[in-house]
């Protein structure tokens, strides 16, 4: 899933952010044009693509500024979520 992942957060940040030279470890905050609309919308999208939501406790800045930590953030969310039904067995 890494890869589409990766591919789909890079489209949604580039339809917000036309005309920047986006790579995966640029910091979007650092550029000055997102706010905190933007990364509430950012928080949705992550949770529609894993179909899973964001705990409030990776709601870090840090898990939202490159399109890396955005597709560890979502790696990691949904291996948690794999693990956690055989956890509750």
């Amino acid at each position: 899933m890494t890869d589409t992942t990766r591919i789909q957060l890079r489209q949604f940040v580039e339809r917000r952010f036309a005309g920047i030279e986006l790579t995966d470890d640029l910091d979007i905050f650092s550029l000055g044009f997102a706010n905190s609309l933007f990364s509430m919308e950012l928080v949705l999208f992550i949770e529609r693509l894993i179909q899973t939501q964001v705990p409030s406790e990776e709601l870090s800045l840090d898990n939202f500024r490159t399109i890396n930590a955005m597709t560890a953030l979502a790696d990691r969310l949904t291996a948690a979520d794999r693990r956690q039904p055989a956890e509750l067995g």
